[in-house]
């Protein structure tokens, strides 16, 4: 009885010891936030006065386009979760179901290319998007169709390996039954994968989003201008410059930036539980 007791005392410690250590960051944001000494100093953990200071910092210095920021960065990371989704699900459909000549190969390709850091192909990709810049300026380097085309790139083979695997897993009966009822190959993508892959196709989009929203190296690569500029890159400004350490109007500018992740995590929750966990499909 006396070891069951100190056994579960020590896993209460512990719980209570990661919980603190995960939420006391976020915390120390939303003092931050809320603070009107703009800094991470915190000499309580209870507040004495709170300050929308930092706030309206964002919403009226005509300095600080944070809107501008945040409208770019939701157009650029909705574009890649939803054409990541469309690519990633036809050519997942095509590999695994489909027969075509160098389908092994590519496969390997993707594999292949994945193995590698993304961060390797960095000088590659600006040398790229330089030379298209010469004769696509829409499309080059310093540009947000660009960024958004080096996005897609990036992400598609591990979009394909994952939906793939998805699709492995449907039974094969379920598209010769839509043959023998006359369905062409485009009728059963539409109307059996898509409907039996939609929680799978749900956390692909949230990974996209999640991923694209918080990026930043590529970002500060290709996005100069002020107006162009993604929340991620412009929010560094406050504390990327030797005299300007404005940790106050970073930690709003933060918090207001984690409220489209969480609506779109809370909105699509029942379908990535669903996605995550589904391994195979009852026929």
């Amino acid at each position: 009885m006396r070891n069951w007791l100190r056994t579960t005392l020590w896993r209460h410690v512990i719980g209570l010891l990661v919980t603190f250590f995960a939420i006391f960051p976020l915390y120390l944001v939303i003092l931050s936030a809320f603070s009107s000494s703009g800094s991470l100093e915190v000499t309580s953990f209870i507040p004495s006065e709170l300050s929308i200071k930092n706030f309206k910092v964002l919403f009226t210095s005509p300095t600080i386009p944070y809107l501008v920021w945040m409208k770019n960065t939701l157009v650029i990371s909705g574009l890649v979760a939803i054409l990541s989704v469309i690519i990633g699900a036809s050519s997942a459909f095509a590999f695994s179901r489909l027969r075509f000549k160098g389908k092994k190969m590519g496969l390997q390709l993707l594999l292949l290319v994945q193995m590698f850091p993304a961060i390797l192909a960095l000088s590659a990709v600006y040398v790229i998007m330089e030379r298209v810049y010469t004769f696509a300026p829409k499309f080059g380097l310093g540009t947000q169709p660009g960024l958004l085309l080096v996005y897609l790139g990036g992400a598609m083979g591990v979009n394909i390996w994952l939906l793939k695997g998805f699709v492995d897993s449907i039974p094969v009966e379920l598209d010769e039954a839509a043959k023998v009822d006359g369905a062409s190959e485009m009728q059963t993508y539409w109307q059996i994968f898509i409907p039996l892959a939609a929680p799978v196709l749900a956390v692909v989009a949230l990974l996209s989003f999640i991923g694209t929203f918080n990026e930043f190296i590529l970002a500060r690569l290709f996005l100069v201008d002020m107006n162009s500029r993604t929340i991620a890159v412009g929010l560094q400004g406050f504390i990327g410059g030797q005299y300007s350490q404005n940790w106050g109007p970073f930690a709003a500018g933060s918090l207001i930036a984690s409220i489209p992740i969480v609506i779109i995590f809370l909105s699509l929750q029942k379908y990535i539980i669903s996605g995550l966990t589904a391994g195979s499909v009852k026929g």
